[in-house]
């Protein structure tokens, strides 16, 4: 029997039949699902040190499990002494297994460690259905040595998912485990 993560097997069995109650789908096809999550870093120290995007890309390969790439400016900005196409930061896109498996240990393991934590905000939603979500230090997550680390930076998550509406898909997040704050 091949391997299926916790979260995809929740999703099919409980999170498909909750959400097609709550919402009432006519067809099965119509219950959102969780596309892709994308962690993105900006590393603006990166201008005068061109090794910290590598310590930045071997953080977040760290994390995921999936090799990060180098993000790259588009355009010139003087007064940053920042040049077309200088790496800027970087970036990994999870789907499919990888993506589960990252959201399982996010919930389980990180979140738990972040100092004073009450649940995260429900205010990050775009209004197409996407969750943007801002992580303040690096260390919370468990693959990281807190001795390696040059720098404490944060980074960017994204969960993108099918959903027409933000209201569906905070139900889809909260279903799928995500700690909402309570207003």
């Amino acid at each position: 029997m091949a391997y299926v993560p916790r979260l995809k097997q929740e999703y099919k069995d409980r999170v498909v039949s909750s959400l097609t109650e709550e919402f009432s789908y006519s067809n099965i096809m119509q219950v959102p699902k969780l596309q892709k999550i994308v962690l993105s870093r900006g590393v603006g120290a990166a201008v005068a040190d061109k090794k910290l995007i590598d310590h930045a890309i071997d953080e977040l390969s760290m994390i995921t499990g999936q090799k990060a790439v180098s993000t790259i400016s588009k355009k010139d900005v003087a007064s940053f002494k920042l040049r077309k196409g200088m790496p800027i930061g970087a970036k990994v896109t999870l789907r499919g297994e990888r993506m589960y498996e990252f959201l399982d240990r996010f919930i389980t393991s990180a979140l738990p460690r972040v100092r004073d934590f009450s649940g995260i905000k429900a205010t990050g939603f775009d209004g197409r259905g996407n969750y943007n979500l801002g992580i303040t230090e690096q260390i919370i997550f468990p693959e990281i040595d807190i001795d390696k680390v040059n720098k404490i930076s944060g980074m960017d998550i994204t969960f993108v998912t099918s959903a027409p509406t933000d209201k569906e898909a905070k139900s889809l997040l909260t279903e799928l485990g995500l700690p909402f704050k309570k207003n």
